[in-house]
């Protein structure tokens, strides 16, 4: 018997959900116990003062593991609103291991009885207490319970910002969390069944909670991460009634007006960003005016004034597509800002932490304007007549002394890099002590400003002759140097990429399985996106070393890699390649990753354009379902991705209608049908009819449906087939919940 507990001790803790520092309290106990366990099993008379308490302890101990069992695989959502009870019954296993410990205790051997001795002292003076933020969200979610709001189709902002709130004290701020826990609560339904209404109702509304704001709660988390958002405390999402899902649309619906929210201005120039990146602190900047700030020799933030742990720029997607969808609602367009721009924030309108005099300064001289002494003292006379004080004389002329030392400093600088950088494009002439000396002085360089002005596509090239000799060399250290200075190079956005040759494809393929594997993911990244270089890492092989990557427990590497892939997937040699290497089911195995997803279906998409390769997709095993199943949570371009996979498998074959007959399946098509992109509309509806022909028997004449039917004609169809006697079940089913949600929508 004490053989079976401890075999059973073991217990998913790393996987607790909620209430954790309560079930690591209580693991505590049950490992004390288990080291003693044998011991009592060994010492307790056979009598009944000792077997009864022993089993007692059995009992009680199997109660503590199920408890913690239950805190690791019920709902976060759940277990908080149920916080109270959860307390209560920890409180009485630990009430039932001290009583049965205390019996046993008098009846072994007093070496043993002074071991349980102690662990009863402890388990008087244990406390189980609820962590704050668990109580927070509990309270939160419990007081919406008792509102009872009805289900509608509308945004009930209640709703919303309790939901928003709860997820974000509970950690649920992806795809994958949403989906677990909307799995978690649908477990919990099934076991319930019909046998307590009311926990059944709760469950249910929660469900319905996660999957009416999941999505935008989610996503509202994702861009707040990316650093779109300037104030880093904690907002509510401001949802209007009419918008369904989307945040983006949300956000650009509300900002329909012809000028524009200051989040898209740059703080420097007040005008609308080009091309913003987020720094350190999280604040988005004009790429122009931050490396200028940078290059000036500043190491803090414009804004918080707070030191940068580093100076890189990090480009922000998600605010550019916000921005370029403004402009092109108002019909407005934002011109690339000049190299060398005019401060705007010399005018009147200053950024809320102010800047120093003499990077106004800088930004003056590095313009070459032609002054004249008359100019200075005309602008000597224009500010003492605007400021009251005379003083403001004495501080202008000594401002301007320190502009021009800045300035001169500046010009030095950018001097000694233009003559760092020139060095890379002659590297192979030099000695290999030499070179190496080279690269170092650029990366110390890059590690001091981060970027330069003037990189050239000239400098690749010999990069990656320096690191084939790095690598013949087996100098580890030139070869980590080299790759960062590329890798910056290839990354500076202005940079032409040169086309890649086979040969060099090569040397670089060849790093995929050494110290600098990273860096080098990274730079094939860039490279692979560009088509000159496509063909190049198709003829030197890299698929297999891709795929190997993907192959390793490096969680880090596999996004860079299924990039790589991604991009390399649109050249049609690869994608026989792609086949024939089993690449498939690798793919299909990183579909439970939301990261990596949406780039596992593009390339999943590009198979299923091929009738040699369609074949392959559809009879890998789980391909199909696994695909559906990403339709409630992908974004609404993931989802017409999706919906085109699908409909070229089932057009294709009409055995395959059945495995992409999921339980969600007719739902998610039939809201993309109404609310998604225009192409993903008409291919969903092209697909739902096509299943519709599948559940009445006759796929062989509907495998390719008529585009130009409408939704109200599909709603019509549906609700005539469902009245009509002759029908099937099966299509009577499927047309009452076309109807149904279809009307649900309007």
């Amino acid at each position: 018997m004490g053989c079976d507990v401890a075999e059973s001790g073991e217990l998913p803790y790393k996987n607790i959900k909620v209430h954790r520092l309560m079930c690591l309290e209580l693991k505590k106990f049950i490992q004390r116990i288990m080291h003693i366990f044998s011991d009592i099993e060994s010492a307790r008379p056979r009598c009944t003062s000792g077997i009864e308490p022993f089993c007692s302890l059995h009992t009680a101990m199997d109660k503590a593991k199920l408890l913690i069992q239950h805190c690791s695989e019920s709902s976060k959502f759940y277990l908080v609103i149920t916080s109270n009870k959860i307390q209560s019954r920890f409180e009485r296993v630990r009430n039932a291991l001290e009583l049965c410990l205390s019996q046993i205790e008098n009846v072994v051997p007093p070496s043993l009885a002074a071991k349980i001795c102690g662990i009863i002292h402890d388990l008087k003076n244990a406390k189980f207490l609820l962590e704050p933020s668990e109580d927070e969200a509990g309270k939160v979610v419990l007081a919406l319970l008792r509102n009872d709001i009805s289900a509608s189709c509308s945004i009930n902002q209640l709703e919303l910002e309790t939901l928003q709130l709860a997820a974000l004290r509970l950690n649920i701020t992806s795809p994958l969390d949403f989906l677990k826990e909307k799995r978690s609560i649908k477990g919990l339904l099934d076991k319930v069944g019909d046998t307590d209404p009311t926990k059944s109702k709760v469950l249910k509304y929660l469900l319905y909670l996660l999957k009416k704001y999941g999505e935008l709660v989610w996503r509202h988390e994702t861009e707040s991460i990316l650093g779109q958002h300037e104030e880093p405390d904690y907002q509510f999402i401001e949802a209007k009634p009419q918008v369904k899902s989307v945040l983006d649309k949300a956000l650009v619906d509300d900002l329909s007006t012809l000028e524009p929210p200051e989040e898209f201005k740059c703080p420097f120039s007040m005008r609308l960003m080009y091309d913003p990146v987020v720094i350190a602190s999280g604040k988005t900047f004009e790429r122009v005016w931050i490396e200028k700030w940078f290059n000036e020799g500043h190491k803090t933030c414009p804004k918080t004034h707070m030191r940068l742990d580093n100076l890189w720029l990090t480009p922000n997607i998600a605010m550019k597509g916000l921005i370029s969808k403004w402009c092109l609602k108002n019909g407005v367009t934002v011109s690339e800002p000049p190299r060398q721009p005019k401060p705007a924030f010399l005018s009147s309108r200053k950024i809320s932490s102010s800047i120093s005099v003499a990077s106004f300064g800088s930004s003056i001289d590095d313009l070459c304007l032609q002054t004249s002494p008359m100019s200075h003292r005309s602008s000597d006379i224009d500010c003492s007549l605007d400021s009251p004080n005379k003083k403001i004389n004495n501080k202008f002329s000594c401002g301007l002394s320190r502009m021009k030392a800045d300035s001169l400093s500046c010009q030095s600088s950018t001097n000694r890099h233009a003559s760092a950088l020139a060095s890379l494009s002659k590297l192979a002439l030099r000695p290999w002590g030499s070179q190496c000396d080279a690269v170092e002085n650029v990366k110390k360089q890059l590690n001091e400003n981060d970027r330069f002005c003037n990189f050239s596509s000239s400098y690749v090239n010999p990069l990656i002759k320096f690191l084939k000799d790095a690598h013949d060399l087996g100098d580890v250290k030139a070869q980590k140097d080299g790759a960062e200075v590329l890798l910056a190079i290839l990354s500076f956005s202005r940079v032409e990429i040169p086309p890649l040759h086979e040969d060099e494809a090569c040397v670089l393929v060849s790093f995929l399985d050494s110290e600098i594997t990273e860096n080098v993911l990274a730079i094939i990244e860039v490279l692979s996106g560009h088509e000159d270089s496509k063909s190049g890492f198709v003829a030197s092989g890299i698929l297999p070393s891709i795929l190997k990557v993907l192959d390793t427990e490096i969680s880090e590497f596999h996004e860079l890699a299924i990039k790589i892939l991604c991009n390399l997937s649109r050249d049609s040699e690869i994608v026989y390649h792609i086949v024939y290497l089993d690449c498939i089911p690798k793919l299909v195995r990183l579909l439970e990753d939301p990261i990596l997803a949406r780039y596992c279906i593009k390339i999943i998409k590009v198979l299923c354009t091929s009738e040699e390769t369609i074949t392959v997709v559809a009879e890998t095993s789980i391909c199909i379902s696994h695909i559906a199943k990403l339709l409630e949570i992908g974004t609404k371009d993931e989802q017409e991705d999706i919906v085109d996979i699908l409909f070229s498998l089932c057009n294709e074959h009409a055995e395959y209608c059945q495995l992409a007959m999921t339980e969600s399946i007719i739902p998610a098509l039939v809201d993309i049908s109404v609310n998604g992109n225009s192409r993903g509309q008409v291919t969903a509806l092209e697909l739902l009819l096509l299943l519709e022909c599948h559940e009445e028997g006759n796929a062989s004449q509907c495998s390719k449906p008529d585009t130009a039917l409408n939704l109200e004609n599909l709603c019509d169809s549906a609700t005539h087939r469902k009245d009509n006697k002759t029908s099937s079940k099966s299509f009577g089913f499927l047309g009452r919940k076309i109807s149904r949600f279809l009307h649900a929508n309007h």
